[in-house]
């Protein structure tokens, strides 16, 4: 641990000019075309910045833009004024040729195709600082789309010989700090002095990863360590810090509830091709218990793909737990008494809450339906898991999902979208990519006419979606999740966006 901190002394509660920010997981890509993870977003919103930001209101606010975005009577088109004060770290300026070339170089090689959807048919640069987009249809999630990571603007003249291939080591952006120095498990960051808005208000920052929840644990309570991100611990680690927390040993913020758990079941195989087996389990999860047992409560339930707090209209359609009706539905396929369903339920073994998550459900079922339904507990590093799952390797898999901007569709179309179907299967999309292979004759037009509805017609749409998606059971979503950090007590509460990411430029040292 001290190699990782070389650069500020290893002495427990020491008041430092640098603040270390850690969590778990190295970060192997700075791209915004390839990152995806929580940790690597959280440092490229500290590098680069977005047309708009989203606060934790969920209001969208001009950021390189310099006033909200104007969209034609007909939809689409959509007319975006930049800022005319702002360099990138190489010191070149930015304008609308610089954002069109991010755009464009996103729309080539962005791992996230869900993110574009085939929405924008070409881009105009009429002027220095005004860029125009014109839709192939009217979007209603568009102006989110404007605040997402993944568009943050490069820098052209460093991005020259990547336009289409990513730089995963290095990061030339408008953002508060620049990257001085990359490696997997340490990142470098110091303030940009030509920022165009307010500097950080701290010396520097060193982002590091430590392997173990126990490493990120006690080196937040030793001292050694400054800012912790909660998704990083183990449950009762996370219990153990909100109480210092209440006692006033530490400092706890927390973002709006943005990242949603669930199960994803192969559906284009034997034996979850069947639809009823698949709604047998949906029926066989005891959300509060899952929530009470792995979280004291702190993961809320969910019965729905969308975070709450992002949909108008309250609707729960996914079914709860009633082990009655799961039993009829498995006897309906032939099951219990002398045959029982074997699942193999695949969790990540570096998430601490997906291993408790299973084991709290496999002693469910075995409580309640166990001469129905036996759960097999298989562990795998994530990012096996996520290479894999567009092949169809899991049976049943726990994941999580936020989206890359706080808008129903950025939940949905990752999860659903498909391109090419043959009756429920989908052979191509994101719902391959997704590990479900599902979908249904009418979603993906429902799923493209929500984009195209406002209001509350497109509130219905999105309802009806979610209540297709219930009912075709592929996925059983079952928490959602506030994002945390704790701060020593010499840094001021860390604060969040609308997007869950920390501020990282008002960590701040506080008077004593």
């Amino acid at each position: 641990m001290c190699i990782l901190f070389s650069q500020t002394a290893c002495k427990p509660n020491r008041l430092r000019e640098r603040i270390i920010v850690a969590s778990a997981g190295k970060i192997t890509s700075l791209d915004p075309a390839q990152a995806n993870t929580f940790h690597a977003l959280q440092l490229i919103s500290a590098l680069g910045d977005t047309l708009y930001k989203v606060d934790i209101n969920g209001n969208l606010i001009p950021s390189l833009a310099s006033r909200m975005p104007e969209i034609s009577e007909e939809g689409l088109t959509i007319s975006i004024h930049l800022r005319k004060d702002v360099l990138f770290h190489d010191g070149t300026q930015f304008n609308s040729e610089a954002m069109a070339f991010s755009i464009k170089r996103f729309m080539r090689i962005g791992t996230l195709s869900y993110v574009m959807g085939g929405r924008i048919s070409s881009i105009e640069t009429p002027d220095p600082y005004l860029i125009r987009l014109r839709l192939t249809r009217p979007s209603s999630s568009l102006r989110g789309l404007l605040s997402s990571i993944n568009l943050t603007p490069l820098s052209p003249k460093a991005y020259a010989n990547h336009k289409d291939k990513f730089l995963n080591d290095n990061f030339v952006g408008t953002g508060p700090y620049q990257l001085k120095s990359f490696r997997q498990q340490q990142q470098r960051l110091e303030p940009f002095e030509g920022y165009w808005n307010k500097l950080p208000e701290n010396s520097g920052i060193d982002f590091i990863s430590l392997k173990s929840s126990t490493s990120l644990y006690g080196a937040l309570r030793s001292g050694e360590i400054d800012v912790l991100l909660s998704n990083s611990i183990d449950e009762d680690q996370r219990i153990s810090l909100n109480k210092m927390s209440e006692e006033g040993y530490l400092n706890k913020g927390e973002g709006a509830p943005i990242e949603i758990g669930f199960v994803t079941f192969k559906s284009n195989a034997s034996p979850l091709n069947s639809q009823n087996l698949r709604k047998a389990l949906l029926h066989s999860l005891d959300r509060e218990a899952i929530s009470e047992r792995v979280s004291y409560g702190l993961r809320e339930p969910l019965r729905g793909l969308v975070p709450p707090n992002l949909k108008p209209k309250k609707n729960s359609p996914w079914p709860s737990y009633n082990p009655k009706f799961a039993k009829d539905l498995f006897k309906k396929e032939g099951y219990c008494g002398k045959k029982k369903l074997e699942l193999p339920l695949t969790f990540r073994s570096n998430v601490p809450a997906d291993k408790l998550m299973a084991l709290t459900w496999q002693a469910q079922v075995n409580q309640d339906l166990s001469d129905c339904l036996k759960i097999h507990l298989n562990s795998v590093e994530s990012t096996t898991i996520y290479r894999q799952l567009g092949e169809g390797a899991f049976q049943a898999v726990i994941l999580d999902w936020r989206g890359t901007y706080p808008d129903p569709e950025a939940y949905l179309s990752p999860l659903l979208s498909c391109n090419k179907s043959k009756g429920t299967i989908c052979e191509e999309g994101e719902a391959v990519m997704s590990g479900s292979f599902w979908t249904t004759p009418s979603l993906e037009n429902a799923l493209k006419r929500s984009d195209v509805l406002t209001g509350a017609n497109r509130v219905q749409k999105l309802t009806e979606i979610e209540e297709i998606a219930a009912n075709g059971a592929a996925y059983l979503p079952f928490w959602i999740v506030k994002p945390r950090a704790w701060t020593q007590v010499h840094l001021a509460k860390p604060e969040f966006d609308g997007n869950g990411q920390v501020l990282i430029e008002r960590l701040r040292s506080i008077k004593q």
